[in-house]
Order: structure tokens, then sequence, then C-alpha cells
């Protein structure tokens, strides 16, 4: 994968130090009991791979249940589809993928709508201030996966109820050749030649990549960790400007000329140059150094999860070197970056292709503060856009 513009590894050096982050459904049916035990115990009060007897064990109760239930992870999206043919290929436990467009809010909705149902999502993806209400909530699982100590403290609950996977900044991308001159920054964004072009990833009131972009937007507007409102107040001005483009961004939004100009996670916009090269479309990436801002997801097991034991076999498998070495393959910062490094295990060809950030983003959001900007944006959002 390549990006329109130089790169060195700094940007993961300064992720790895971040705080707990930001974003990212099933059927009816009767729960499956086929995970019920492992080795004697139950593989849904299994909080480690000791409470199978070791990996072994934990390999082969998730190979009985045979089966795992993900949801809204779109295969470009931080290379979880090669992370999802890989782990089947490992392991031989079949894959379903629900609604990979979806939001966190859907994920959690998914979680409490279809509890004791065999079709309920095994494992979440969530955005922290959704994986902050989620564990509030109790839906999720305590499990520390192997190499739960080596993720910075600051990156996990304490307890395991969840823990940052993988991370990025927010960036800007767009379509050279349906845009004479490509923006760089937030302020560029508000300039008449960006007529109805200038779209978001999803709903900021239910998926983590608008809502980061909302806060990039308010720090390049006078706001701050604690004001999101200009964030929100900008975005109104870049529609009354008409500049905002309603469509939601997906690779099917920018195939087709629907949106142009995406404000979206750098690994995203970076897999997308690769994606499309071949298709001729230059898609180049910016981060603006106007708003610089930077976040990660957090993964987490179901407290109701119908294949308990291949959920937490997910979840190994994603901390895994191979798994990490996935995230960092689609211009993601994996969790374990340093620990990696540290050890010889880093894929340091594909780390030296992550992204150039000219400022570094370095003081992350608490709960408090994730929470008071998750209300303030539910509140206010589509006033500021409906004019």
């Amino acid at each position: 994968m390549s990006v329109h513009r130089a790169r060195s590894a700094a940007f993961a050096a300064v992720l790895t130090a971040a705080a707990l982050s930001l974003t990212a459904c099933g059927s009816a049916g009767s729960a499956t009991k086929s995970g019920d035990s492992a080795g004697g115990k139950n593989a849904r009060t299994a909080t480690s791979v000791a409470d199978f007897g070791g990996m072994d064990g934990l390999v082969a109760a998730a190979k009985k249940e045979g089966k795992l239930h993900v949801i809204t992870l779109p295969r470009d999206w931080a290379n979880y589809g090669k992370l999802m043919d890989d782990f089947k290929a490992k392991y031989g436990i079949e894959i379903e993928d629900e609604n990979p467009d979806g939001s966190s809010q859907d994920e959690i909705n998914a979680v409490t709508s279809r509890k004791g149902q065999d079709r309920a999502p095994d494992v979440v993806d969530l955005g922290s201030a959704f994986a902050i209400s989620a564990g509030k909530q109790g839906l999720l699982a305590p499990y520390k996966v192997t190499d739960f100590d080596k993720i910075p403290a600051t990156m996990k609950d304490p307890n395991g109820l969840s823990y940052n996977d993988y991370g990025g900044y927010m960036s800007i991308g767009c379509d050279a050749k349906k845009v004479s001159v490509c923006p760089k920054t937030f302020a560029d964004l508000l300039k008449p030649d960006y007529k109805g072009m200038v779209a978001l990833n999803g709903n900021p009131t239910k998926a983590g990549a608008a809502f980061g972009a909302v806060y990039a937007a308010a720090l390049a507007n006078g706001g701050s960790l604690d004001s999101i409102q200009p964030g929100i107040d900008f975005f109104g001005k870049v529609k009354q400007a008409g500049n905002f483009n309603p469509v939601e961004v997906t690779p099917a939004t920018i195939e087709k000329g629907e949106t142009p100009i995406s404000i979206d996670w750098s690994y995203l916009n970076a897999g997308y140059a690769d994606k499309f090269k071949d298709k001729g479309i230059d898609w180049q990436v910016a981060i603006p150094s106007d708003g610089s801002y930077a976040q990660y997801y957090n993964q987490a097991v179901n407290k109701d999860a119908p294949h308990p034991a291949a959920a937490r076999l997910w979840e190994e498998y994603l901390y895994s070197a191979q798994g990490q070495n996935g995230f960092l393959g689609g211009y993601a910062t994996p969790a374990l970056f340093d620990a990696m490094k540290a050890a010889g295990t880093l894929d340091a060809a594909a780390a030296a292709k992550l992204p150039t950030v000219e400022k570094p983003f370095t003081t992350f959001p608490t709960q408090e503060q994730t929470d008071a900007a998750k209300k303030t944006v539910t509140e206010n959002w589509a006033k500021a856009i409906a004019g």
C-alpha cells in the first residue's frame, strides 16, 4: 500500500502512548451451548488462556464450536479482510461478518437486542466512547490475552473488559482527478472549490470515525478536549457554504466518485490510495496540521457470546505478533507496537510506511471528556447541519 506523501515511523511511537479511545450487528435463534465448557471449565467465564489449560485447550474448544460471529468489520478497514482470512486458515473456524458498514452503536445494539441468541456478536471492535458505555452496561466479559501485561496501562481496562487494538490519525482523503487542488487542512474545507464534496465516514452520533472528525475540527477551530462544540459549529459552516456532502463514505462511494473528499482515519484513507490506484483513482492523503487528532479502537468479548471459546481465541490471535502485524499491514498502529519492536517481532517495512505527522497528538481525552463530548454531539449535531 502507498500514500502520496512522505512517511516515517514517528506516528507509531506517539500513538502507542495513547489512552483508551474511540468507532469501528445478528439474527434470531437459540443460544448454542457448544462452547460452555473447556477442559472442565466454563468458557463463558474464562478470564485467560490458563482457564483452558493453555492454548491447545482453547484451540480445541474453539474448533468444537466451529464458528465466530463478528460485526461491523469492513474488509478494507485496518486490514480486517486479511486478518479474518488468516484466522480461518489457521484454525479452520468459520467467520460470519455481519453489517460490515455499521457503526459502534450498531454493535452495542446487536449485543443487547440479541442476548441469548445464537446470532449475537461474539466480539466487538468499538470506539472508546462506546467501549466505555458497553462496559458500564455490563455487556462485556473480562478476558486478558496472553500479552495483556505488555499492553500499556493507559490503553486497557485493568480488568480486561476492553483494550486498544489499533489506532490512527484523522486525515483528509481526496480524489485528485476530481478535485483540482486537494485540501490539506480543515480551514481549506470551507473554500468554494469544494461544493458538495466534503463527506464523513458515518454519523458522529453513532460512528467513532465521524466523531473523531468532529473532535479534530474542534481542535482546529479553537476548541479543546473539553469543548467539541467548535467542531460541530465548523461542520455547520461547511454545510452553510454548500460543501457538506451527506453521503456516508464507503469504498463504493469513493470508487463511484460520490465522495471525492473524505474526512476519515489515516489507515483507511491510506488503504484507499493503494486499493484504487489500479482503477485510475489518484487518492491523496493529508493529515491536517491545524487539527491533529488520533485515537485507538478497542477489542472486547460479548459477555453472552454464543461462541465464547472462539471469541477468546480471536482475541488471542489479534494480539499475537501475526495479528498485530496484520493491523500494521493495513496502515494502522497496533497496541503492542513498542513491545513488538523491543522483541524484534515488528514488521519494520510496514512500520516505515506509516504516514508522517507534523504535529503529533499526545494528550488523549479522558473518559469524562469523551462522555461529555458525545453528549454534546448527540444534542447538537443534527441542528448544526440541518440549515
